[in-house]
């Protein structure tokens, strides 16, 4: 049965304009996206059919275009549509982040680092530049390196936090492993960043491990 056959209350574009985007399942969200499905699927069972296939809309949204476009149905028109929603949310993100207090609004910052490098293959090391009011003066992708690891140098991070003239900063690096548990390089290294930004009066506020799931926090860990 097509989805304009289904009673109005179950379809779900009038789901969402009668009840609100949050009523919504992920696949009648993702329905309304792709807006159509394909023969013998409607789009609410493709949907379906792609959560399950990626393993969550997380993993979805960080498809790349071969993963994407080899599933039956799905073009480059929808893969441009599903890069401009991520970018979107990301950008979002990091507004919030930019206008709030990072300390007392932490969910944005880890919200804003999953999506931009939790799912990334490769391990990438990001600086969030901070004000005297802990709002985001910048953000910059400082280190990339390879599956395993990558190299951090922190005189460098010391360089860059001058010329945006931080106050203090938050760091953060991915593990495409997907486990965010830091490891003994991780602390060590975190250790030495918080020694030489000390030097210059910069606070080192935090450093997140990120995966596409999960977020790990030195400052909750009780090692900053």
């Amino acid at each position: 049965m097509a989805i304009s056959d289904w009673p109005g209350s179950e379809r779900p574009r009038e789901k969402l304009l009668a009840a609100g985007a949050a009523a919504l399942s992920d696949a009648e969200l993702l329905a309304i996206f792709l807006r159509t499905g394909m023969r013998g699927l409607t789009a609410v069972d493709l949907s379906r059919n792609l959560i399950r296939d990626f393993g969550s809309i997380s993993r979805l949204l960080s498809a790349s275009l071969v993963e994407f476009t080899a599933r039956p149905g799905l073009g480059l028109a929808k893969y441009a549509q599903l890069m401009a929603v991520r970018e979107l949310s990301r950008r979002s993100l990091l507004e919030d982040c930019t206008h709030a207090d990072v300390l007392t609004h932490p969910e944005c910052v880890r919200d804003y680092l999953r999506l931009s490098i939790g799912p990334r293959d490769v391990e990438v090391f990001v600086v969030i530049f901070l004000s005297a009011q802990n709002h985001v003066l910048a953000v910059k992708e400082v280190f990339q390196g390879t599956l395993t690891e990558t190299r951090v140098y922190p005189r460098e991070i010391v360089r860059q936090s001058l010329l945006c003239n931080a106050c203090a900063v938050i760091v953060a690096h991915n593990h495409p492993s997907g486990n965010a548990e830091p490891s003994q390089a991780d602390i060590k290294l975190t250790s030495a960043l918080q020694a030489s930004l000390n030097l210059v009066d910069i606070k080192l506020l935090d450093h997140f491990v990120v995966s596409a799931q999960q977020t790990t926090s030195f400052c909750e860990r009780g090692w900053l």
